[in-house]
């Protein structure tokens, strides 16, 4: 028992370290090949693609694949099977794959709530639909590969989780005692089973070499793959199916596959469609064609009021749509700069009003004291004090003028021009507005700041009651209110463009 064991161990060891000992050299060839003149091309194949969100149709299945066994199609992902003990499940693609390279990105995510789980899932490739049988929920004895996540330990070796390769020519029975080990040509430990994310695994067939790349699942970067094996002069069917198949036994885990994308891979300097394929589009294009030109005639005949007009017309352009949008957004402005003109004007009147009831009682007073006896530095103060406010107050009250002055030659430009306000003007009047927006904003602090200095100290004489008086502070208050809302209302405004233009 203790050799036994003590073999065991030695024979993980050396799995383990010739798995970190090839990682690095076999990611740097991946790497290499990738950024290298000799990266194939990639174009993604939809016809035997599936992803969320709206995964599922309302029948309940999935376009282009087949489902078999337990497994439920929803709406963001396939549930392969679900955590019930003796499950089996698979999909299918329905139309035959016949490219010679491909990659394949699997997205699934295994959970349960025991330590242990089973039996695991599979992806395959092989000649005919394994719809159903021993082999994680498919038919054994297939043609082709099987990329298996086998969970559980059944020759009681304790190395599983893990992820095997196994390839047959349809005669071989699959060796369920020692985990596929004795067939495998490929192996590595991958703990696959409740991951904060979901696993991902892009396997890719190119030039005769299979290779497998895992995701671990403890981060959300989708493309932090490792290196998992790798296996050189593999011979694969050159027709086939893509299926995905889970299986579980006296322990039970929810399989569920979020999503499968399959790419073909050209290699450079061939063409990325076939002559043939290419021949078809182009024919169904054509059809297509005349299809539509039959029912454009049909139209014009049904509507002879509208022969003279293209159809084109009767439609908004992405130009005018976007055109359109800017002049409505730059009329609210212009009528939200208004309104704040008015408020300042109206602020003005009052602090002018207020200067003035405060200039009569310092010269009343003076009248009153002993002649030539300087004003105190209370009333000097003061006075220095509401000319500052009254000539920032001025300042404020042209930024916002020149405002609307940027504006409306900016709306006159875009309902002279035919062609609409290019891109370049349109953005450099947005900055025009900013600048003066900027502006008053030092003014505004500009303003808090001289009253929140020599404010404090002076000490405004007694004057007599007033029927409606704007103290400094509320007229502060007042002024940084309406900036902040003038503000906040800019900010929000240009957000609500940003995320309408996203569209077009």
């Amino acid at each position: 028992m203790a050799v036994s064991i003590a073999k065991c161990l030695r024979a993980d060891a050396c799995v383990l370290l010739l798995t970190l000992l090839l990682r690095p050299a076999a990611c740097g060839d991946i790497a290499a090949g990738a950024t290298s003149g000799d990266a194939p091309h990639r174009r993604f194949e939809y016809k035997y693609s599936f992803k969320g969100p709206h995964l599922s149709q309302g029948d309940g299945t999935v376009p282009f694949w087949v489902h078999t066994g337990n497994a439920i199609p929803s709406a963001d992902q396939i549930r392969i099977t679900p955590s019930l003990r003796s499950q089996q499940g698979s999909v299918w693609t329905k139309n035959v794959v016949k490219f010679e390279h491909w990659e394949a990105v699997v997205t699934f995510r295994v959970s349960g709530r025991g330590r242990m789980g089973a039996d695991g899932l599979a992806v395959w490739y092989t000649s005919g639909q394994g719809l159903t049988g021993p082999v994680y929920g498919a038919a054994d004895q297939w043609n082709g590969v099987g990329i298996f996540f086998d969970s559980f330990d059944n020759d009681g070796k304790k190395n599983n989780p893990t992820v095997l390769v196994v390839g047959n020519n349809g005669k071989l029975v699959y060796d369920h005692q020692n985990d596929g080990t004795t067939q495998s040509l490929g192996t590595c430990l991958r703990d696959f089973r409740n991951k904060p994310y979901p696993v991902r695994a892009k396997i890719t067939y190119y030039k005769k070499t299979l290779t497998v790349l895992i995701n671990n699942g403890f981060t959300p970067d989708k493309e932090d793959y490792e290196f998992c094996t790798r296996i050189e002069n593999m011979i694969i069917p050159v027709e086939g199916y893509f299926g995905i198949s889970a299986a579980t036994g006296g322990l039970a885990d929810d399989h569920d596959v979020l999503s499968f994308l399959l790419f073909r891979l050209t290699e450079p300097g061939q063409q990325l469609m076939p002559k043939e394929e290419k021949d078809k589009y182009q024919e169904e294009f054509e059809n297509f064609q005349q299809e539509l030109d039959k029912k454009k005639e049909a139209f014009q005949k049904e509507h002879p009021d509208v022969q003279g007009q293209a159809i084109e017309d009767l439609y908004e352009s992405v130009n005018e749509r976007e055109i359109r949008q800017i002049f409505e957004g730059q009329n609210r402005i212009h009528l939200e700069i208004k309104q704040l003109n008015r408020q300042l004007a109206m602020i003005l009147d009052e602090q002018r009003r207020y200067v003035s009831v405060i200039t009569d009682e310092v010269s009343k007073r003076g009248t009153q004291t002993q002649s030539g006896q300087p004003p105190s530095q209370d009333t000097d103060a003061l006075m220095t004090l509401q000319r500052d406010v009254l000539n920032n107050l001025n300042d404020l009250r042209n930024t916002f003028s020149a405002s609307l002055k940027q504006i409306s030659s900016a709306q006159q430009l875009q309902h002279g021009s035919a062609g609409g306000l290019g891109t370049y003007e349109t953005v450099q009047h947005f900055n025009d507005i900013k600048e003066h927006l900027h502006v008053v904003k030092r003014n505004i602090e500009h303003i808090i700041q001289k009253n929140s200095g020599p404010g404090e100290k002076v000490k405004c004489p007694e004057l007599p009651p007033m029927p409606s008086c704007l103290s400094t502070t509320h007229f502060v208050v007042f002024v940084v209110i309406q900036s902040v809302l003038f503000f906040g209302y800019i900010m929000y405004r240009s957000q609500q463009e940003a995320a309408a233009k996203k569209f077009f």
